[in-house]
This record gives C-alpha cells, sequence and structure tokens, in this order.
C-alpha cells in the first residue's frame, strides 16, 4: 500500500431539488386549491476519522466526490426525498484545509471526530407558501439552491508523543524495535526506513506513550537533499524530540559534526520545531571499547557544547534503553498534568502548536513545489522520460504496533 500524506480533493455537496407548482384536482372539490410540494434538500460531504485509515491513498487518484441531488416536490404536498450524503474517511491526525483561503476547516485528533465540509443544497418551496387571500392560484415556486462546492487539501501528520531524529543508520529503527513492538526494516545501509512508523512504548502498567520514526535526515536536507524534509512535518504534534546519534559511523565521519547537521537542518525547516525540547541519545555504544566509551561521549557532547539531557544506549543490546522510556514518560505526564493544572499554560502550548501546524504546513507546501520544479527541469533537460511518474515517491504505509 502506497504511504501518501497529502491529497488535494474537490467536494460537491448536492443541489437541493425544485419545488413545484401544482394545484389540487379531486371530484367534487371545484377549488382545491395550491398543492405543490417543496423540492429535498441536497445531500452533504462530511469526513470523519477513523482508526482502521493510515495513509491518503484512496484520495491519491479518485479526487472528486460528489453528494446526491434532491429530488423536486410533486402534487399533494408531496415534498421530495433529501438527497443521500456522503461520508470520507481519512486517518486519525488529518488536517483539512481549503486551498482557495488557505484556512483549517478541522483538525481531526480523535477516531469518529466527524467534520461538514459541503452543505447541500435547500429544497425550492412548492406554490402552497405562496397561497394568500388575494392570490388563491398561485403558480410561483422557487429551484432549489446549489450545493456547495470546495477544493480542500487533506494533510496527514502521525501522532505521537515523541519523535525520533537523526542521520540514516544512526539506530533510530534498530531503537524503536527495543522499546515498542514495531518492527520497521532494519540493515546496514542509509534509508532503510523509507516512512514513518509509529510504535507505542509501555512504560509501566497504564503508562504508555507513541513513538514516531521517521527517515533519517543528512546534510543539504533542507534543499532536498537524500529525502529531503518532506517527513519533518510528521514531528510537527510530538512534544519531544528523541536525536539519535551514532558514536562510531560506519562512514568513519564525525558523529558531533552529524549531529550538528541535524541540528541545522531542523532549524533550517523549522525554527518552531526546534525550540521543541530534545533529548540527546549516544547509541551504538556496543561499537566502542567500553574502557574508552566515557572518553570518547565526552568527546562528543563537548563537540556539541551540549548541556541538555543525554543518555548513553545501544539500541541493539536493549542497554541503557529503559532509563530512557523512563525518562520520556515522566516528561510527557508532567506536561499532560501541566496543561491541565495551568490554563495560562496550556493557552501557551496551544499557541505554539498552532504556530508550529502553520509553519510546517508553509515548509511543507513549499519544499513540495521545489521539488516539483525540480521534476519538471529534469525532464525539460532529458534527465526523465515522459513516463516516470511525476509523484513524490512515497510508498509504504504508516505501520502502528501495541505492546501487550
Amino acid at each position: 500500500m502506497r504511504f501518501v500524506d497529502e491529497a488535494v480533493i474537490t467536494v460537491e455537496a448536492g443541489d437541493g431539488g425544485n419545488g413545484v407548482a401544482s394545484f389540487r384536482r379531486e371530484k367534487f372539490v371545484p377549488f382545491g386549491g395550491p398543492d405543490g410540494g417543496d423540492g429535498g434538500r441536497g445531500g452533504s460531504i462530511f469526513i470523519q476519522a477513523d482508526d482502521n485509515a493510515s495513509t491518503l491513498v484512496d484520495y491519491r487518484y479518485t479526487r472528486k466526490f460528489r453528494a446526491e441531488r434532491g429530488k423536486n416536490g410533486s402534487g399533494a404536498n408531496c415534498a421530495g426525498r433529501g438527497g443521500e450524503s456522503v461520508v470520507l474517511t481519512v486517518p486519525v491526525g488529518t488536517t483539512i484545509v481549503d486551498t482557495d483561503s488557505g484556512d483549517i476547516i478541522a483538525d481531526l485528533v480523535e477516531s469518529g471526530q466527524k467534520v461538514l465540509v459541503a452543505q447541500g443544497g435547500d429544497g425550492g418551496l412548492g406554490n402552497t407558501h405562496f397561497k394568500s387571500s388575494t392570490n388563491r392560484t398561485p403558480r410561483k415556486f422557487t429551484h432549489g439552491t446549489k450545493g456547495e462546492f470546495r477544493e480542500i487539501r487533506l494533510e496527514l501528520k502521525v501522532l505521537a508523543d515523541v519523535g525520533l531524529l537523526g542521520m540514516p543508520n544512526a539506530g533510530k529503527s534498530t531503537f524503536i524495535r527495543a522499546v515498542s513492538a514495531a518492527k520497521p526494516k532494519v540493515a546496514d545501509y542509509p534509508f532503510t526506513t523509507m516512512v514513518p512508523n509509529l510504535g507505542v512504548v509501555d512504560a509501566d502498567r497504564h503508562r504508555s506513550f507513541v513513538m514516531a520514526d521517521i527517515p533519517g535526515l543528512i546534510e543539504g536536507a533542507a534543499e532536498g537533499a537524500g529525502l529531503g524534509i518532506r517527513f519533518l512535518k510528521h514531528l510537527a504534534r510530538t512534544r519531544i524530540l528523541l536525536h539519535i546519534v551514532d558514536v562510531q559511523p560506519i562512514d568513519g565521519s564525525d558523529p558531533a559534526y552529524n549531529a550538528k547537521a541535524i541540528l541545522q537542518e531542523l532549524e533550517k525547516f523549522s525554527p518552531t520545531l526546534a525550540k521543541l525540547p530534545i533529548v540527546l541519545v549516544l547509541n551504538k555504544l556496543d561499537q566502542l571499547p567500553e574502557d574508552s566509551r566515557e572518553e570518547w561521549c565526552k568527546h562528543i557532547l563537548e563537540e556539541l557544547q551540549w548541556d541538555g539531557p543525554v543518555f548513553k544506549t545501544s539500541g541493539l543490546m536493549s542497554e541503557g534503553t529503559q532509563q530512557v522510556v523512563y525518562y520520556l514518560m515522566d516528561q510527557i505526564e508532567q506536561q499532560r498534568e501541566r496543561e491541565v493544572e495551568d490554563p495560562e499554560y496550556a493557552a501557551e502550548m496551544k499557541a505554539f502548536r498552532d504556530q508550529l501546524e502553520a509553519e510546517t504546513r508553509e515548509q511543507t507546501i513549499a519544499a513540495k513545489e521545489a521539488y516539483r520544479e525540480m521534476r519538471r527541469q529534469q525532464r525539460l533537460a532529458g534527465m526523465l522520460g515522459d513516463d516516470d511518474e511525476d509523484d513524490d515517491g512515497e510508498d509504504g504505509e504508516v505501520e502502528v504496533y501495541y505492546v501487550r
């Protein structure tokens, strides 16, 4: 199944049915009067979040949706039947944006949450409504109104408390495998992870949080290098970023330089996203001799001038990973409790998240446009064939695993 995290669709609600001009015709009733019925209301279009959906692939190729028109009224004061409404299902975490105005119609963050995106037209009035003492045989009726038409953009951002950040092959997938039941692909070559993966991490009984693993970044990602910054928007809903650093990169590069490069790419993409709390994890300690681990880790921290929280782990051996889980769980619970107890802090965090959502949306759209322009230039230069698919290359699906 293709992983698609953005789609533009058009929705058109049904028109209202027309009213009718009709007169009662019955034996022994010479002046029956008007009895034209009203037209039925047109069907509306709704969008509903569904836990069973994990991607927007259904809207990749089917982009137009239209609800049924209301039926016309008829005689004997019979109103027309209303048109059937359409309910489109999307994954939880989908934001609905009006493409014309840029306004956010809704942010569906709970399963079953439902929003009206196109209102069906009202039915027209039959001539019964226009009778009066001076006009006993009205021939006036009205037509139904047009249904609402909209072009909307669906944007999916995975819902997670913690987001993993780091270079390709830093050990992010191995780490999430060690702390959850997620089983993302792990191999000894870069960009093993091609799409986001979710894992539900259990710290203790009834204490858990969701962790998101996104494809690795490399230097120049903001300019499109590697997989670019296409998936960074999925970190916009997280509370904490977990920066995984490989202490002994297989290519012999400097781990401190790599860590700085990741932080710089994060800042380029979204200064607001870079303000999220970041926890540093020095990973793959099993690749170092025991007697030199502390000295090497100290050197990395000094090069980074890091004064935030730091943990030393081996994801492959599951060493030190549980301490990271407990720390993250405590931080997440403290944030949740403070938002409940302190309305001012809650409002401040909401404003921060709104700003982050707007910033990541703007940057993601700009990155997508830059990508399309690059593909166009490549095609004009003869670097691409006419049969090359001009899409975003977003294959796969989001997988969510639960630990019992």
